[in-house]
């Protein structure tokens, strides 16, 4: 019973200081033979997670919507407008970004990582209202005819944007090229002509091609704002605010500074206090780490400067609950129970307590998530993790360490696992059952 007892709890540690220390901090390649170490190809859980704005660098823009002629100013456009410009930046491409309504007529949009935002203005920016006129410059289409747009290269080897139209689109455009073969039909972008092609002979097949972009990258862009559709209001841009990459990397590492350190001051007092207990704690606030880390690589989650905080005060709930779980372990060792005994109570009856303070934090945490936005919003989604995570390492790992141990008979004296009061005379024999 004793031996398996102390293969199960070496075995569980090797398996938590691995995880860890290669998960979290993987070896690097050989200064020496530039050979990779084993397990160096994993990549740390923090730098493989998603980097907001305020870690990673990247352009902050702020918008105001404009009242104009046929296009007032609603909460329903304004709810339209950050929609298509959410639809234009992720058909960009860009990691994470952030589009918020901001007041009655501001929208706030942060792009991490953009380093050019003049381009990402032009794209995200655009009214985008396509028209297709004839001689005349009546109207015939407009985008929202349009099904879909893609940039592609013809057998011309020209950069051009293949569109299809819906299908009232398509027949709108085979009237419009019936009617006007040998005359010029205009295609339009925000009043701008893009092409002005002659009409040889009716086109039936819901398809078109756009002439006129110099580089594939135009062609992308603009078949990006056909996809998106034409914005509901005007804009104008208010902010343009560039975050380098080494203000970003100085707060990164800040953070990861506040991480480490406030780890290692948690263990040192654990261990102070609570000894062997402590060491226990310890183990389980490195498989706390893992598994929060973990989930917020699974969720695809962004990680933020608030972010990190709510990460850091949820470690001191991690430790709150073994507090509580050793204190009321130190009380039933008083009244003259076994260590085994008095491990089993002690989880029990703190459970209640931390499943209420828990509840509590909660509580206040999904306020957050509900009212709040932003960083205020990541803030709050990181606590709750937390602190479902903490919940399983003290009652399940923390628990499951502890009687691993102690059932091992290596260490019987309370003294070691916290007790700083005279040892009653009953227990130096091994207390009751």
């Amino acid at each position: 019973m004793q031996t398996r007892n102390i293969i199960k709890f070496f075995v569980a540690v090797v398996i938590i200081l691995a995880a860890f220390f290669t998960l979290v901090f993987p070896p690097a390649k050989s200064m020496r033979q530039g050979t990779v170490l084993p397990f160096a190809v994993v990549k740390p859980f923090p730098d493989s997670i998603k980097q907001g704005l305020d870690l990673q660098g990247g352009t902050h823009i702020v918008l105001e919507a404009e009242d104009s002629p046929g296009a007032p100013v609603t909460e329903d456009s304004l709810k339209r407008a950050v929609s298509i410009i959410e639809r234009r930046i992720n058909e960009m491409g860009l990691t994470e970004p952030l589009v918020q309504q901001e007041g009655a007529k501001r929208i706030i949009v942060e792009l991490p990582g953009e380093k050019n935002p003049e381009k990402a203005i032009e794209t995200i920016g655009k009214t985008a209202v396509m028209e297709f006129k004839d001689e005349n410059g009546d109207t015939h289409l407009t985008g929202k005819d349009l099904k879909t747009a893609k940039e592609e290269i013809d057998n011309g080897h020209k950069n051009v944007v293949a569109i299809e139209f819906t299908d009232e689109g398509a027949k709108k455009f085979a009237d419009l090229t019936g009617a006007n073969v040998g005359h010029h039909i205009a295609i339009l972008l925000d009043g701008k002509v893009l092409t002005n092609p002659v009409v040889n002979e009716p086109i039936t097949g819901g398809k078109a091609v756009i002439t006129g972009s110099k580089t594939l990258e135009e062609a992308k862009n603009l078949a990006v704002l056909l996809r998106s559709g034409a914005l509901p209001v005007k804009l104008k841009v208010m902010e343009v605010r560039t975050i380098g990459p080494s203000l970003g990397q100085d707060s990164k590492m800040k953070s990861e500074k506040a991480f480490t350190i406030g780890i290692i001051l948690i263990m040192i007092f654990l261990i102070a206090v609570y000894r062997i207990a402590g060491i226990v704690a310890n183990l389980a606030l490195l498989v706390y780490v893992v598994i929060l880390l973990g989930l917020l690589k699974y969720l695809d989650a962004t990680l933020t400067l608030p972010g990190i905080a709510g990460i850091i005060l949820s470690m001191g709930f991690a430790v709150d609950a073994n507090i509580l779980i050793f204190e009321r372990f130190k009380e039933e060792v008083l009244i003259g129970k076994s260590l085994r005994s008095s491990m089993e109570a002690g989880f029990k009856r703190a459970f209640s307590t931390i499943l209420d303070a828990n509840v509590s934090v909660m509580i206040a945490a999904i306020v957050l998530m509900v009212m709040g936005s932003g960083t205020v919003k990541g803030f709050a989604v990181n606590l709750a993790l937390g602190i479902i995570v903490s919940m399983f390492t003290a009652i399940v790992i923390s628990r499951s360490l502890l009687t691993w141990f102690i059932n091992t008979g290596l260490v019987s004296n309370p003294r070691w696992y916290g007790l700083n009061r005279p040892v009653p005379e009953h227990l130096k024999k091994g207390g009751r059952k």
